[in-house]
């Protein structure tokens, strides 16, 4: 079923995307809390999820915007050592509840854009 509510928000040029590179930050209100979230590259494709663990609600990311284990093969927490498979974001290991926060994203004319939900809306700031 689509959310007939649903818009689609630039994130970053697709070359900010590299193969297994660093991911791309963007804030999201999901559920009603502001979360950090990423985005990156994975066979060819971009993928986003929420970035926070399942194990427990926190940030996964051991150096700023680096997720991809030493092989490239798995998104990891750093501090719980779960594993989750970078195309779905569901656990391949370790400490998992479940898989990360899918945010579904579409790329066209070099661009990467994200797409909001009825639980994921974009981030504005209060003046």
């Amino acid at each position: 079923m689509t959310d007939i509510a649903s818009q689609t928000m630039p994130l970053c040029n697709s070359a900010d995307l590299a193969e297994g590179g660093r991911a791309v930050p963007f804030d999201v209100v999901y559920a009603g809390q502001t979360c950090r979230a990423f985005a990156i590259r994975f066979e060819g494709q971009p993928q986003a999820y929420l970035n926070r663990c399942t194990h427990v609600a926190m940030e996964m990311d051991f150096q700023p915007d680096q997720f991809f284990d030493g092989s490239g093969r798995w998104l990891l927490c750093a501090t719980h050592g779960a594993a989750y498979a970078p195309d779905t974001g569901e656990c391949a290991g370790g400490p998992c509840r479940g898989g990360l926060v899918k945010i579904n994203l579409s790329e066209a004319n070099g661009v990467v854009h994200w797409h909001t939900a009825y639980n994921l809306k974009p981030f504005e700031f209060l003046d």
